[in-house]
């Protein structure tokens, strides 16, 4: 997916419309998310329609006010106005959050051209391989709103590092989220062991045979 914006410039709808134009720029805000590509234009009345809609659906996956931890999801507006005017006016309605192709940047019919764009608007799903998880996501989302999204997530096989632990990134093989609370617990238990160990060893050692053994026959069922 990343590889689809690379040498492109991104543009960020606030109100500086700070410009991403770096290779770790653009790998940064659209790596490993799910990237909806918005085909839109202000002279639709449905596009009008929609835009309130798709702006209730975003906030609630990526602002602070509606979720603890934003979701991975990027949103692109490829302007198909007639005039850079016409595409200034349709962003004030978007969402500031929401990334866009200068109107002077061949690519966008480039896009259109590549997704088969032919109506608007049109919300094109890409998984973060860049496959087409849905051509056209309008429905889905005027529908169910932002639930729809935990299906994209699913089907995309999205790994969500929120909830991991800074040695889990270098390991992926858990049987669950709460396996990294799990193993700092373990890790704790271990060493506390060894601090009673450590601590028995001092009395002689028939002394801490006896009691690692009283230990372990009244604590075995807690572990």
């Amino acid at each position: 997916m990343v590889e689809l914006f690379l040498n492109r410039v991104l543009v960020e709808n606030n109100w500086d419309q700070d410009e991403l134009n770096t290779e770790r720029e653009i790998v940064g805000i659209l790596e490993n998310r799910i990237i909806l590509l918005l085909f839109a234009s202000t002279e639709s009345e449905k596009c009008q329609t929609f835009v309130p809609l798709l702006n209730d659906f975003f906030k609630r996956l990526k602002d602070p006010a509606y979720i603890e931890y934003p979701k991975l999801l990027a949103l692109i507006y490829i302007s198909l106005d007639q005039s850079e005017e016409q595409q200034e006016r349709f962003l004030k309605e978007l969402h500031k959050k929401v990334l866009f192709l200068a109107f002077e940047d061949p690519y966008r019919t480039e896009l259109q051209a590549m997704f088969g764009v032919t109506d608007v608007p049109t919300v094109v799903v890409l998984r973060p391989d860049g496959s087409v998880l849905s051509p056209n996501a309008v429905q889905d989302i005027c529908r169910h709103g932002s639930e729809c999204f935990n299906n994209w997530q699913e089907s995309a096989e999205l790994v969500e590092r929120t909830f991991m632990l800074n040695e889990e990134f270098e390991n992926f093989n858990m049987r669950s989220a709460s396996d990294p609370v799990r193993r700092l617990k373990y890790k704790t238990e271990d060493d506390q062991r060894k601090k009673r160990w450590w601590k028995l060893w001092g009395r002689g050692k028939a002394e801490y045979e006896e009691e690692e053994g009283k230990g372990d026959r009244e604590t075995w069922w807690k572990r």
